[in-house]
C-alpha cells in the first residue's frame, strides 16, 4: 500500500546543454553534454516523493521499447511502486529534447507517444482505492484521457475518501478550460503554474485567478509562480511565500518538484504555508542539479536548508 498515487505522464528527457543558437540547415553544433533522464510529470513527482521518503505508487503508460524500460528502472530504482504501470506496444514511450540556453531556460521538442493514447482503461482503481493521496499530473497531455474522464476518476477518488489534486502541462492545442472545466469541481488542491492558470482563467492576476477556482468548485489553489514562490488561495485566507534564492542549473522539472514538496507536507498534516516553504525549498533544490529529480535531497536535509535560510 502506498499512501500517494501520482497517475499521469511519464517521459523519457533527452537533454541537451548548451544551446543558445540552432545550426542551420546541414551543418553541425557542437553543445556541452546531452543526457538521458526520467520525465513527465508523474514519473518527476513520484521519484521525489520517494527520494522525500514518502510511500509512493505510479500509474502511467510506457512503450515496449527501451525508453520505457529506462523509465521503469529508474522508478524501480527509486522505489517507487509500480503496481499501476503498464507497457503497451501501440506507440512509442514518451520522450521529449529539452534545449537548455545559457539562462538555464529550456524549450522542448515533445512526442506525445503513449501519453497520447493513455486512457480511463489503463488506471488500476485497486491502486487508487489502497491509498490516500491521488495526484494527476500533466493535465492537458493526455488527450484520451483528459477532461470528462479525468473528472470521472476524481469523482470517483473523492467519493473513496481520497484527497485529489491536480497539476497541469503546457497545452498547445489551445484547449485549456474545455478540458480543465470537468476536473475542478472534484478537486480538493488545484495547483497549476500561473502561466497555465492565465490561460484556462482568460485573466492575469493570480488572486483573481485563484478566486475563480474556488468559486468554481475547488476547495484549494495554490499558484506557482516561479522565481516568486507561489500564492495560496482558499475560501478563508490567502497568501504568498517567497521562493528561495539559489543559482539554476536547470529548471527541468520545477513545478513538479514543487508540488512533490506540497504533497509531502500535506502527507505529514502540516499547514499550508509550511507546505508551501517547504515546496519551495525543493523546488530550489531541483533547479541546482540537471535532471528533473537529481537535485531532491531528503526531507530533513530540505528542512535543515529551510532553517539555514529563514524560520520555518
Amino acid at each position: 500500500m502506498s499512501k500517494i498515487v501520482c497517475l499521469g505522464i511519464s517521459v523519457a528527457d533527452v537533454i541537451v546543454k548548451t544551446v543558445d543558437t540552432i545550426p542551420e540547415k546541414g551543418k553541425l553544433g557542437l553543445v556541452d553534454k546531452i543526457e538521458l533522464h526520467t520525465g513527465g510529470c508523474a514519473v518527476n513527482a513520484a521519484i521525489d516523493l520517494a527520494k522525500l521518503g514518502e510511500e509512493v505508487a505510479i500509474i502511467t503508460l510506457v512503450g515496449k521499447d527501451g525508453f520505457g524500460d529506462f523509465i521503469t528502472e529508474k522508478l524501480i530504482e527509486a522505489r517507487v511502486d509500480i503496481e499501476g504501470l503498464k507497457a503497451s506496444s501501440m506507440a512509442g514511450t514518451s520522450s521529449s529534447v529539452a534545449l537548455l540556453n545559457s539562462d538555464s531556460e529550456r524549450t522542448f521538442i515533445h512526442y506525445l507517444g503513449t501519453n497520447a493514447i493513455f486512457s480511463e482503461e489503463d488506471i488500476d482503481m485497486d491502486v487508487i482505492e489502497k491509498s490516500e493521496i491521488l495526484f494527476i499530473a500533466g493535465a492537458l497531455l493526455m488527450p484520451a484521457f483528459d477532461g470528462e474522464p479525468t473528472g470521472r476518476i476524481l469523482k470517483s477518488a473523492q467519493k473513496m475518501g481520497k484527497y485529489t489534486v491536480l497539476d497541469t502541462a503546457w497545452d498547445s492545442t489551445g484547449r485549456w478550460w474545455s478540458v480543465i472545466k470537468h476536473c475542478i469541481p472534484y478537486l480538493d488542491l488545484f495547483i497549476p503554474s500561473i502561466e497555465e492558470a492565465q490561460m484556462i482563467s482568460g485573466k492575469q492576476n493570480e488572486v483573481e485567478i485563484a478566486q475563480d477556482f474556488l468559486n468554481l468548485g475547488a476547495k484549494n489553489v495554490v499558484i506557482k509562480l516561479g522565481s516568486r514562490g507561489c500564492f495560496v488561495k482558499n475560501h478563508v485566507s490567502g497568501f504568498y511565500v517567497d521562493a528561495f534564492k539559489v543559482k539554476a542549473v536547470d529548471t527541468t522539472g520545477a513545478g513538479d518538484s514543487f508540488v512533490a514538496g506540497f504533497i509531502t507536507g500535506l502527507s505529514n498534516g502540516w499547514d499550508f504555508r509550511k507546505c508551501a516553504t517547504f515546496a519551495n525549498a525543493v523546488g530550489a533544490h531541483c533547479v541546482m542539479k540537471m535532471g528533473a529529480s537529481n537535485g531532491i535531497k531528503s526531507k530533513e536535509e530540505i528542512l535543515s536548508f529551510i532553517k539555514e535560510s529563514a524560520s520555518f
